[in-house]
């Protein structure tokens, strides 16, 4: 009997964390996109770390740093007021997976769509994000991040 309660609350503490870390995951991609979003380009680019790598359909070639991705995003923000057409984006099905140096292998769907003014809102596309998060400076960080793109894959 004594076994049976020192391994529930191993469980209990072990979930706990879990669902903590979970939340702080989920916390981050919640800010990450709003701040996207807003067109906030160096405070999106300093939600990677200095050596991030960012892969994915746009840019073609992987993009190393923030300096490289805040001008990339900052092209991309350009292009959608230009087009009078506000993008946002949604981030969902979150899976969270901790890993043995203490960060985090996450995956989740992601939609971008684009509202223009006085009309209705249309899916851009949906995709995948994996990323690596790391705690840098106190806070969650992308190391990596790898987007597929489904009309891509």
């Amino acid at each position: 009997m004594a076994v049976e309660l020192v391994v529930t609350a191993e469980r209990t503490l072990q979930s706990h964390e879990f669902a903590a870390l979970y939340a702080q995951a989920q916390q981050f991609y919640t800010l990450q996109m709003q701040i996207l979003d807003a067109h906030d380009t160096e405070r999106w680019a300093d939600t990677f770390t200095e050596d991030a790598v960012f892969e994915g359909p746009s840019p073609a070639v992987p993009v190393p740093a923030r300096t490289g991705l805040a001008r990339y995003e900052r092209a991309g923000a350009a292009a959608r007021r230009l087009a009078g057409s506000p993008l946002s984006h949604w981030v969902g099905m979150l899976d969270v997976r901790p890993r043995a140096d203490g960060s985090l292998h996450t995956r989740c769907s992601a939609v971008a769509h684009a509202t223009p003014t006085g009309g209705g809102s249309r899916v851009l596309y949906v995709c995948v994000m994996e990323d690596v998060l790391v705690r840098s400076r106190g806070e969650w960080r992308i190391a990596y991040r790898r987007v597929i793109r489904d009309d891509l894959a």
